[in-house]
This record gives C-alpha cells, structure tokens and sequence, in this order.
C-alpha cells in the first residue's frame, strides 16, 4: 500500500507554523476517486473517506481534525476554531489559535495560505475565478488583522495557464473588480481564453499589500498522476491543503 504523499509549500514561514498540500496518492478510495480523496461531497464511499481522513491526520501528525468548510465558491471568511464537521458554507478560514488545523478541498481551484511573519494568525482560502473575482482573497487578508506587509503568501497547485480555458464572462468579471488583469489573459479558440490563475491572485495579493508571495507553477489538469482535476475528469476526488501552528 503506498503512503500518503504530500506537496510541502517552500516559503519562509516560521517554523512554528505548518502546512501541507495532499496529492491524490495513498489512500482508499476506488475509480474515479483513486485513491486518497478527502472530500465527503465528491460523491466516494462514505468510509474510504473517513479512512482517507484518518491517514491525512496520522501522515501529517495533526493535532486535530481539519475544520473542513462547506465550500461554495463564495467570499465568506470564518474562524476556524468555530467550524465544526464541514458545517460552514464559506471559502477561507483564519486562526490565532494554535492545533486548529484550516484546510480547504481543491481540484483545479487554488489554495492560498496564509501566514504572519511572526507566526501569530494564519489563514487559507479556496479561489476559483469567482472567488478571486468577488474578493476571497481581499476578505481573507482582512480577516487576519494583520497588516498586510507583514504576511506571506503561498499559492498551491491549481489549473495552468495552458489548459484552463474559460468563456468572456470569466474575463468580464475578473476585469469588472481587477482592471487591468487582461494580462493575466491570452486569446483562445472560439472567443474563449486561457486564464492564468496564478497571475490573477498574485495581482489580488500585491494590490492589497502583500509582497511576500510564493508556489504558483504546479497544475491539476496536466499531472494526472499526483493531482484531480475536475476541468480533466468531472467525477473525481479532492486534494486538501492544510495550515496550523504548533504553538
């Protein structure tokens, strides 16, 4: 049986602060979810989730269960220490609390962590193309209290700049709050683009204030082997990204 395995972010964080990003090797689950799907919505077997989740925990020494979100790709920020079994309908969650593990489910959108320099409040959130469009970033940034110089910022894997093609009403909304980010854009076929998700929160990021910005480059669609993707597979599992602090 393989092991969990993990993307580890490469940002200067303080060691106190922890964070990981799972791949969709190591766990239970059967076609289409194989193998280690951690999301409960997907549409996998109630207990090869449950058992996929009690490895994430034993793989990565978690001081608790994640405080999973009902993820509704929207803009709400909450507490993480208030979340209990995935009854929250938001986007990002923030914490000043140590051992309450943040995490958010992905297959193409993209997670971004959040952390103090101090090591004191960390944050994450779920940003596809309309979250990012409606603010989760912003929100979550504020939600922090933390002055926005004094964060980093990590981008995990999500859909390339290659593959993820969206209509004009992708690139009218991004545009409506974002003026300016048709850079972030290329032409593609039929009146279609190509969107780079990255670029677009790195923009989000910079603008609001926050220099100290890392990842970026890892893509979903294109790494069948490490990573779901809706966009590539329609019925398929999640990967969860994951911060806490230790003290």
């Amino acid at each position: 049986m393989d092991e969990p395995r993990f993307i580890q972010p490469e940002w200067p964080a303080p060691e106190n602060v922890r964070a990981a990003t799972s791949t969709r090797i190591g766990g239970a689950s059967r076609p289409p979810f194989d193998t280690f799907n951690l999301g409960a919505r997907a549409g996998d077997d109630a207990l090869s989730v449950k058992e996929n989740r009690r490895r994430l925990r034993e793989a990565l020494s978690l001081p608790e269960e994640p405080r999973w979100l009902a993820q509704v790709h929207g803009t709400r920020v909450v507490a993480a220490g208030t979340v209990q079994r995935d009854e929250s309908r938001a986007d990002a969650a923030v914490t000043d609390r140590p051992g309450v593990v943040c995490a958010v489910l992905t297959a193409d959108c993209l997670p971004v962590l959040l952390c103090d320099r101090k090591g004191r409040r960390i944050g994450i959130a779920h940003a596809g193309w309309r979250g990012l469009s409606g603010g989760i970033i912003e929100q979550t940034i504020k939600a922090t209290g933390v002055a926005p110089g004094e964060l980093l910022a990590w981008l995990g894997p999500a859909i390339g700049p290659d593959v993820y093609e969206v209509g004009a009403d992708v690139l009218d909304a991004c545009r409506a709050s974002d003026p300016g980010c048709e850079r972030c854009f290329r032409p593609g076929r039929s009146e279609r683009w190509y969107a780079d998700i990255y670029a677009l929160a790195r923009r989000r990021l910079e603008a609001a204030g926050v220099h100290a910005v890392y990842g970026g480059g890892l893509c979903t669609h294109t790494d069948a082997e490490r990573f779901y993707s809706y966009r590539r597979d329609g019925r398929t599992g999640r990967m969860a990204t994951l911060i806490w602090r230790t003290r």
